[in-house]
């Protein structure tokens, strides 16, 4: 249809608004309650134009009509713009108060005032105020007299995160935005986002400043296009630096396919980390007095009479713990304590440590031979950080014992995915979503691992995707499910061929799709044939008919799509239950079409590039087998070395090789924390201890760190250039923000200055260059360079990245596999290894908060995230806790037959009887002490979600002696 805005004539689709058709020529219509990024609703009449109706029509939600004439700067609409404008002006804060044009210059209000010069202080009209102001969220503020209820917050929080936190309360002139049932933000279920603060444009909502550093207009500020540090979602932002303070003052979201300017509150709050006070600036050498070698601080040892009141919330006082330093300072709880352990240390130079590390590491590496050295590398570093410390590894002490966290969370699915359809990648991304008609989310809580992933499955599920949500506790995603199948830990396999067995039944499966593209197909049907609805519902837990239903719907969505999480990986049993997934989608044809396909949620910002990277000891970049002669030979002949033709050792198996006379004795890691992120860290503690030589390259005092022989002070995400892979498949560049403190340096130079201590000769200058070295490796990251990633990043594979995104969905064709088929693999349902009895009688699950990141080195020392969450908590469901008499809020231990921790209980309707949660951030109450080191067996993960535990009143009688916080059985 035609229809003629301001004298120019524009044809627009049917159904678009006279807002949308004017921007397409140029004409700029001001509006106050309208945000592309949100449902319009035409309430502030900013927009208004005349159509030469008998009224003027709010041009965000008037469609264009054929022929229509519309003018949008008239006299009389100017004289109604302005009149509008006085009368939100005269409730307005006097200018000289308002927080948003004083910090950021973005309040449209006072930019339409100055537009139409009209001010509060000039206007006849009364100014009224009352409303109130609210602090109580740690990092926004709430001024509701300077709110204009023009309602983008309550859509920025149901349109776009889809929390439903923000609405309205009172009536007339006392109405205002409520959180809740008009409670306080920082007391309601607000998740701090910031989705409003971004929305808002006025004054109403704003940001605190966080480390003092103030908040000005942007144009004061150098913005700086990255990408979140934080998990797998890769979420693109923009931070605001004040160059004269070399800090931080705010970030914002940015438009990027795969966040849409979406954050969470860790991406849009959580940066401070890299400015605490704790940064290491110098390389520290342990003194000869702090041998023989151990940990230094009373926690990480497990002595007697700990301070175990350090950090903990809730036992009076002040909240942060911690003893005086030496600047009179409380250092921050549940942290390393620096006066502590620093005396151990002694400073030197980077000439000193570097060589130091080399001559040690060969030492080792000439007594106990390439098997003797091993290193862990990081997914929070870069892509080509990752590859060049496998390479360092590989190439200069001749073995494959390089792992890194993948290990510990997505290794058996990697281990499923590249025997079943020959990539370990994701086949579709998080954003497919959309055109999916049904999507099963299990083993996972995107809500707090993947908050902006969540925010797509919200938004489909209100556009009329189904939700199979599969998991044992009922968080937040359960809510907005049309399924909740809260099977039992450790059923999923079970679960899963129920569900087979009646798609297979009810013949909806794909037959096409079978026979020309899946192998094994009568063999997983005799499997599953054995497990009808009524007998996985005794082995799950969960009713028959919902299984049928649940398989009913699944089978006749026209297309589908499976996301799962750590639920699914951290078993004994976790590539099986990878492999029934597998089977899933491939017997129903969900695989290789828009709104179909697999995708494991990758939980670090760069877990999978590292891993594309060779970060792992059975491949080398792009996944290609250690073991295979040609691929040895070409990477042999890349690197001008001879390389080990076996396969290395894990991270699991690295650490129980370190308790063997003829095992790893030296090790270099680089940002991995395996005293609190690895189970059982009773074993981890002994074999840190053992370790002949240990390098640590870290940006804080870690756990870990106090084992060290040598400290390398490294660099922040945000304060170098690089590469990092986010889990679908986007290839991204984080930019430098700031510079490292003191002496730090950048982790990838320091990795090259110990290759070439230790005879290899590397020369690189930039990043650039080592990812054009990786390329050149990686048929998977073919085209792409460091100049076309652009600001938003590609896909990979990409056949033309200089035009296009990326390939979305993989497989449309055939699999990775030898033969172009998927090769399913049946599984048959086995119980955990630890099963509760009399003296354990509940089941342990560990996870994430949304408010912090692994093992806390960097949430814990930010200012937002910890102050939301700053205490460990064992969740627990309301009978199991009044069986024990326990009540909300009160200090409990929980004990396993490894360990024993002491922290808050926190009565949850979220647990099933007889199971408990415990997040694994907090050092103080070490979740990990208690866990069990069994492993899968084809994918070396540890059983982190399934083991026996009892939790009683700190008064009760037992066995273990609770000998502090991170305290070991007797």
């Amino acid at each position: 249809m035609t229809t003629t805005i301001d004298g120019q004539t524009v044809t627009v689709p049917e159904g678009t608004s006279i807002y949308d058709a004017a921007k397409q020529v140029g004409v700029d219509i001001p509006v106050l309650c309208h945000n592309e990024r949100y449902d319009p609703v035409g309430v502030c009449r900013m927009c208004v134009v005349d159509t030469g109706a008998r009224t003027f029509a709010a041009s965000c939600v008037r469609p264009c009509e054929d022929g229509m004439e519309v003018k949008t700067s008239t006299p009389e609409l100017e004289r109604s713009r302005a009149t509008l404008t006085e009368l939100l002006i005269s409730d307005q804060p006097p200018r000289a108060e308002d927080p948003k044009q004083n910090k950021t210059g973005d309040n449209l209000l006072l930019e339409l005032a100055d537009r139409f010069d009209v001010a509060r202080e000039t206007t006849e009209l009364p100014c009224g105020s009352g409303r109130g102001q609210d602090s109580s969220n740690p990092v926004i503020d709430v001024n509701h007299d300077a709110c204009i209820l023009c309602d983008r917050c309550v859509r920025a929080c149901d349109d776009i995160q889809g929390n439903d936190v923000i609405g309205r309360s009172g009536k007339g002139y006392s109405t205002k935005i409520a959180f809740d049932f008009n409670d306080p933000m920082g007391a309601s279920s607000c998740v701090t986002c910031g989705e409003c603060v971004q929305a808002c444009p006025t004054g109403a909502l704003t940001n605190k400043p966080i480390n003092n550093i103030p908040i000005q207009p942007r144009e004061q500020l150098d913005a700086v296009d990255s990408v979140c540090p934080y998990c797998g979602v890769g979420c693109a932002l923009t931070y605001y630096v004040d160059r004269s303070r070399g800090a931080i003052a705010f970030a914002e979201g940015r438009d990027q396919p795969g966040s849409k300017s979406r954050l969470c509150v860790k991406g849009r709050y959580g940066w401070d980390y890299a400015a605490s006070p704790q940064r290491l600036t110098v390389p520290l050498i342990r003194k000869d007095s702090a041998y023989p070698k151990g940990a230094l601080s009373a926690d990480v040892r497990g002595d007697a009479g700990g301070d175990n009141d350090r950090g903990r919330a809730g036992s009076g006082g002040d909240r942060s713990g911690g003893k005086p330093g030496r600047d009179g300072r409380r250092k921050p709880g549940g942290l390393v304590d620096y006066d502590e352990v620093m005396p151990y240390f002694r400073e030197a130079t980077w000439e000193e440590a570097l060589d130091l590390v080399a001559r040690r590491l060969m030492e080792v590496h000439a007594t106990g031979g390439p098997g003797s050295i091993a290193g862990f590398g990081s997914a929070k570093c870069s892509n080509e950080e990752a590859y060049l410390f496998q390479k360092l590894i590989r190439a200069g002490f001749g073995t494959n014992n390089v792992d890194h966290c993948t290990r510990l969370c997505h290794a058996s699915s990697v281990a499923a995915l590249f025997e079943g359809v020959g990539s370990g990648a994701v086949s579709t991304t998080y954003g497919d979503v959309a055109n999916a008609d049904v999507v099963i989310i299990t083993g996972s809580n995107p809500t707090a691992n993947h908050p902006v992933a969540s925010s797509f499955f919200k938004q489909a599920r209100r556009r009329g995707t189904k939700i199979i949500y599969v998991d044992p506790r009922a968080s937040t995603v359960a809510e907005h499910a049309d399924y909740h199948c809260q099977v039992k830990p450790g059923t999923d396999v079970a679960f899963y061929n129920s569900i087979m067995h009646e798609v297979i039944r009810l013949g909806l499966i794909d037959r096409e799709f079978i026979a020309a593209r899946v192998s094994n197909y009568d063999e997983l049907a005799r499997t599953v044939a054995d497990y009808p609805p009524e007998r996985a519902a005794q082995i799950t837990g969960v009713d028959a008919d919902l299984i049928r239903e649940v398989a009913r719907t699944w089978g006749e969505a026209g297309a589908a799509v499976i996301y799962w999480g750590m639920g699914i990986s951290q078993h004994t049993t976790g590539t099986d239950n990878a492999r029934c997934l597998i089977a899933l989608c491939s017997i129903t044809g969900n695989v290789g079409r828009p709104g179909t396909g697999l995708h494991p949620l990758r939980g670090q910002n760069n877990v999978q590039g590292a891993s594309d990277a060779g970060l792992i000891p059975m491949f080398y970049p792009d996944y290609q087998g250690v073991d295979q002669d040609a691929t040895r030979q070409r990477f042999e002949q890349a690197w001008g070395t001879s390389l080990d033709p076996n396969r290395g050792l894990t991270v699991t198996e690295i650490i129980g090789s370190v308790l063997k006379p003829d095992g790893v004795r030296g090790m270099y890691m680089l940002g991995e924390n395996p005293f609190l992120s690895d189970p059982n860290i009773n074993k981890v503690r002994k074999a840190l201890a053992s370790l002949d030589f240990l390098v640590v390259q870290d940006i804080f005092m870690t756990e870990t760190a106090e084992f060290a022989d040598v400290i390398l002070p490294a660099s922040s995400y945000l304060e170098k250039e690089g590469s990092y892979t986010n889990t679908d498949r986007r290839v991204q560049l984080g930019r430098k923000v700031t510079d490292p403190p003191g002496q730090a340096r950048v982790d990838w130079e320091i990795v090259q200055d110990i290759a070439q201590r230790i005879g290899l000769n590397w020369s690189y200058t930039a990043p650039s260059e080592v990812f054009d070295e990786m390329v050149e490796l990686m048929p998977s990251y073919a085209n792409l360079r460091h100049d076309n990633l652009g600001w938003s990043g590609k896909l990979y594979p990409n056949d033309d990245p200089e035009h296009s995104d990326g390939t979305v969905v993989l497989f449309d064709e055939r699999f990775n596999t030898d033969d172009g088929l998927a090769h399913l693999v049946p599984a048959q349902w086995l119980p955990a290894k630890e099963l509760p009895d009399a003296e354990y009688p509940l089941v342990l699950n560990t996870g994430r908060l949304l408010e912090h990141w692994h093992t806390g080195s960097m949430t814990r020392r930010s200012f937002a995230l910890d102050s939301i969450s700053p205490v460990p908590e064992v969740y627990l469901h309301p009978k199991d806790a009044a069986d024990r008499g326990l009540a909300h809020g009160e200090r409990v231990r929980v004990r396993s037959r490894r360990g024993t921790i002491e922290l808050q209980v926190r009565i949850s309707h979220r647990e099933q009887l007889g199971n408990c949660f415990i997040p694994f951030h907090f050092r103080e109450a070490a979740a990990n002490l208690l866990t069990i080191d069994e492993i899968d067996p084809v994918g070396k993960i540890p059983e982190f979600k399934f083991c026996a535990v009892q939790v009683e009143a700190l008064g009760a009688a037992h066995d273990a002696d609770p000998t502090s916080t991170l305290g070991v059985s007797a």
